[in-house]
């Protein structure tokens, strides 16, 4: 999975830079969300891997709060995206006609440069505040990366703090994205029924679906898995340090590379063209499967 996510991502990243008729905010919001694939899967499967493969329980406090930085961070960057996507979908659906000159090469850049800034700064707090607490119980993290709340939970020190920041963040920053394509697809929703032909509400609305479970295959299993690890600590510890229990699947399946094809409202476009270069075989059937 994670060698597939890996030339999946590469692969739509080169096609839309190589192909002009792909130069569209649709595709560079795609290509947005497949750097965010990329560095997620990087920061949590490679360590993962090593664990189930080679045994390699034991992870530098350094090394996993940069792991828990980048993990976090573009968590919150790929809510954003899915932001942004709402709005390209709302616009391109409810004002089509002005699609062109409102969503502009200048406004979108603007757009995931606000995004990247956001996460980056929104996320800081968590390493600053980890990392002063006083670290005197078990070393023993029960899943197989550095999540927040999972390190904060083995100091021995009022952490409050870090837990009610980590709660603002998850409510005030992800879900008032939630809210905001909620906002969106209900509008588009009501554009969408009020199409005259049968035909082109369903075609509109298939599209839409794919997007709408996309973000609650993001929003819900990341607002589970956070109250669980804030209020569910009562589980078997185990022995070894940095020792994981089998978790549950959204920890075990990173978020790409499913959200990225799936936004495309014409994911074909991105595989005809793949499939016109001359590329070998078994890559593309990859990107067919990945696709």
């Amino acid at each position: 999975m994670y060698t597939i996510a890996v030339l999946g991502n590469f692969t739509v990243l080169c096609i839309v830079k190589r192909e002009p008729s792909l130069h569209a905010p649709m595709y560079y919001f795609l290509c947005m969300l497949a750097v965010t694939d990329l560095v997620l899967s990087t920061s949590i499967l490679p360590k993962m891997l090593s664990i189930f493969w080679f045994n390699s329980r034991e992870i530098d406090f350094r090394v996993c709060l940069t792991q828990m930085y980048f993990t976090h961070c573009f968590s919150v960057m790929v809510s954003g995206i899915l932001v942004a996507m709402a709005l390209d979908r709302y616009v391109a659906i409810c004002h089509p006609l002005r699609h062109s000159t409102i969503l502009t090469c200048p406004l979108v850049a603007k757009i995931g440069l606000a995004v990247v800034l956001r996460s980056g700064m929104v996320v800081l707090p968590f390493p600053i505040l980890a990392r002063q607490w006083p670290y005197c119980r078990t070393n023993v993290i029960p899943q197989p990366y550095c999540a927040h709340i999972a390190v904060v939970n083995l100091a021995c020190a009022d952490t409050r703090v870090s837990s009610y920041y980590g709660l603002s963040v998850l409510f005030f920053v992800m879900g008032l994205d939630g809210i905001f394509i909620a906002v969106s697809y209900t509008q588009i929703l009501r554009a969408i029924f009020s199409l005259p032909t049968k035909d082109v509400r369903l075609k509109t609305l298939g599209t839409c679906g794919s997007h709408i479970f996309v973000i609650l295959a993001f929003f819900i299993p990341s607002l589970i898995m956070s109250l669980m690890h804030r209020f569910a600590q009562n589980g078997p510890t185990p022995s070894p340090a940095y020792s994981p229990r089998p978790c549950s699947l959204p920890q075990l399946v990173p978020q790409g590379p499913f959200p990225s094809p799936t936004y495309s409202p014409r994911p074909r476009s991105i595989l005809n063209i793949f499939s016109q270069s001359p590329t070998p075989r078994g890559l593309s059937f990859l990107l067919v499967l990945w696709l």
